[in-house]
This record gives C-alpha cells, sequence and structure tokens, in this order.
C-alpha cells in the first residue's frame, strides 16, 4: 500500500528532505528562515514549530503523516529543551496532518486548536468527504482511492480557534478563514515580517508531487482537487492569501519559499486563478 510505504518512511529520509537547500535563486537555509519557526517534513507532509528559544513556550502548527510522533517529539526536544508545546493548532483534519496526533497527545497533555468548522471531523462526529478522480493517471490515481476520509475523536481535548483571529499562544499571528480544501481550513500569518502558513491553501509543489518524499519544486500550485471539499471557495481562499503578500511561505506540502521567488510565482498564480475544477461542496 502507498501510504503504508509513506507513513513508514525512516527518519534518515526526514533529516535529508529538512536539511538545507537552494532553488529559484534563493538559499533558503536555517539563517534565511524568518525567525522563531522552523520545520520538518513527516514523509509527505510538513509540520511547523514556532518558538524562540530553548526553555520557551512554543506552539506546533499540524500533527503531520502517522508514524512520525517520536521524530516530531525528538525536533521539539532538540528546540525547546525537551518543554511541550502550549498548545498544537491544526489548519485542518485531514489524516496526513493529524496522523501522528495521537502519537504526541500521549507525550503531552495539551490543548488542541482547529476552525469550529473542522470540529465535527476531530471529535468523532463526521468523516470527511471520500476522495474522488476524475480521469487523469499517476500518482494521485493510485493514492485517492487509499486516501483516508474517516474523522478522528479527540474528545475535549480539541477546541474551538477563538472567533477574533487570534492564535492561543502567538499573539503575533492571527488566523485566517481558508474554506475550500475543507471546510474549516485556516491559515495563519504575522504581520510584523509577513509569514504565511498556508497549510493546504496553497502547495509550494504540485498536488500530484505533493505525496512524494523528496518532491523539490519552489512554485505555488493550488491544492489537490481529489481532496479538496469545494474547488470554488478554494480559488476565493487562493485570492485572499495573495493579497496578503506574504514575504515568507510555509505549506503543508512541498518547500518554503520567499522573497522574489514567492512573490513572482504567488501573484502569477492568482493572476491565472485555480484551473477549472470538478470539486463540490
Amino acid at each position: 500500500m502507498l501510504l503504508l510505504a509513506l507513513s513508514s518512511i525512516g527518519t534518515d529520509a526526514m533529516t535529508a528532505a529538512r536539511s538545507s537547500y537552494s532553488g529559484g535563486g534563493l538559499d533558503m537555509n536555517r539563517e534565511a528562515m524568518p525567525i522563531h519557526i522552523d520545520y520538518m517534513r513527516t514523509a509527505a507532509s510538513n509540520v511547523i514549530l514556532i518558538g524562540e528559544s530553548a526553555g520557551a513556550d512554543w506552539i506546533l502548527i499540524d500533527a503531520g503523516m502517522p508514524g512520525f510522533a517520536a521524530a516530531i517529539a525528538g525536533k521539539a526536544a532538540e528546540l525547546f529543551a525537551g518543554r511541550a508545546p502550549l498548545a498544537i493548532v491544526l489548519t485542518h483534519g485531514h489524516f496526513d496532518h493529524v496522523g501522528s496526533l495521537p502519537g504526541l497527545l500521549r507525550r503531552w497533555d495539551v490543548p488542541v486548536y482547529a476552525h469550529k468548522h473542522e470540529l465535527p471531523f476531530l471529535t468523532g462526529k463526521a468523516d470527511y468527504p471520500a476522495s474522488v478522480l476524475v480521469g487523469g493517471s499517476g500518482l494521485l490515481s493510485r493514492i485517492v482511492p487509499r486516501h483516508p476520509h474517516k474523522g478522528i475523536d479527540l474528545g475535549e481535548q480539541v477546541l474551538a480557534l477563538p472567533p477574533d483571529g487570534s492564535v492561543p499562544g502567538l499573539p503575533e499571528w492571527r488566523w485566517i478563514a481558508t474554506p475550500g480544501h475543507s471546510k474549516g481550513h485556516v491559515s495563519l500569518f504575522r504581520e510584523d515580517d509577513r509569514t504565511l502558513i498556508a497549510g493546504d491553501a496553497i502547495l509550494s509543489v504540485k498536488p500530484e508531487a505533493a505525496f512524494t518524499v523528496l518532491a523539490r519544486e519552489e512554485e505555488v500550485h493550488g491544492p489537490p482537487e481529489p481532496f479538496t471539499d469545494d474547488w470554488n471557495r478554494a480559488g476565493e481562499s487562493v485570492q485572499k492569501l495573495a493579497r496578503l503578500k506574504p514575504e515568507a511561505l510555509f505549506c503543508g506540502h512541498g518547500l518554503p519559499m520567499a522573497g522574489v521567488a514567492l512573490r513572482d510565482s504567488l501573484e502569477r498564480f492568482a493572476a491565472n486563478g485555480l484551473p477549472c475544477g470538478s470539486s463540490s461542496d
């Protein structure tokens, strides 16, 4: 099974995937990244760690693919001297963003926050729509039939994000509703340096390559259509994020982007809009 293979990739592959890299004329190593933010790949999806220094308070954004709880906790221990996060904030609840959440919550007794429209999928009350691929072939055609769409049940440990747009534990950040990929999808934005965490609202890798381990393209794309609830709203969310004019971008899939490479790519993509899709609410 392809997804089982993805979820079982070891830490050596992850270490290689999150090391310093170059692309699009930008050397996006640790020194070039926005301050107080780090990321790591869990096979095919990214998690974001935000905090100032070792021993400081910090927040985890998303929980990655299944089977990576120990690796995420290990990375956090390196960065924050073993301190548990104040909270875990989810951009949305798809399996590749909550896969290691049960294992992390066994280690850390912390609250989980998500948009109120995601809560039914995170409290055992609803499942996501089954993914549908209309035509096509290649990697996505193999992934879609196996893509888990069942909700999970976090009980009272998951809470709705504050309605005022604030992000618990991150006073410099605000959350922005970016529905389409899922009903309650959110992105996070830090105004001071215009850093955007987009989840799957936009990707920095082609959707058909989003579930590969070493995809290294740096170009803005829309979300993967077969896993997107509402294609029209997804397009509106792309435009909303483009209007923020971010200077740095972290996505759920793909490499971080920054500077001219990001500005040019996002402007070009937003001008063209999402291609006509067949997804519906």
